[in-house]
């Protein structure tokens, strides 16, 4: 089976304005918008019957739909910047379902997730840009802030591309209450 995540699809609308922010930043391999989402958890590579289980898994859960901002521009990697994101403000119910999605991924057997989650929708991956051009970038553009948008389902993404930024493949949709 391809390497699979959960996420939370961004909306075409809030996409756009996040298109807005590519450019001006030599190095930066864009995400296409089309491409835009909020991991909440990493699954990887497994075989079919692993992926089985967590498509069942995923569907006993039960969550309230909720709402979602995305609030500032940041980057990864502090002085070797690879990556510019756009953040997500803090929402105790995403919190919430990316917990219930990490308990059932140890329950299935997969090694506990080694980052804290930070949600946020990569921009750009970066090659070779320096500290004072993401600095500049993010004086310019950092301040950017998406109108709320509603989170009405969760999705299971699979990627065939190793080096990420899509395509991605939805294979499963889990709607929330």
């Amino acid at each position: 089976m391809p390497r699979l995540f959960t996420a939370i699809e961004i909306p075409r609308e809030v996409g756009l304005g996040l298109s807005l922010l590519r450019g001006g930043l030599s190095g930066a391999r864009w995400i296409d918008p089309e491409n835009y989402h909020v991991t909440l958890r990493f699954v990887g590579d497994v075989d079919d019957a692993t992926g089985r289980d967590i498509m069942l898994m995923l569907g006993q859960v039960r969550r309230p739909a909720f709402d979602l901002t995305l609030d500032g521009i940041d980057q990864f990697g502090g002085h070797k910047p690879r990556a510019v994101f756009a953040a997500v403000k803090a929402s105790a119910a995403l919190m919430e379902l990316q917990a219930e999605q990490e308990r059932i991924m140890q329950r299935l057997g997969l090694g506990a997730e080694g980052r804290n989650f930070k949600p946020h929708v990569t921009l750009a991956r970066l090659r070779d840009a320096s500290s004072r051009q993401v600095a500049d970038y993010l004086a310019t553009r950092g301040h950017y802030r998406s109108p709320a948008f509603h989170v009405p389902r969760f999705v299971l993404f699979s990627s065939r591309d190793s080096v990420g930024g899509g395509p991605y493949l939805v294979e499963a949709a889990y709607p929330l209450l």
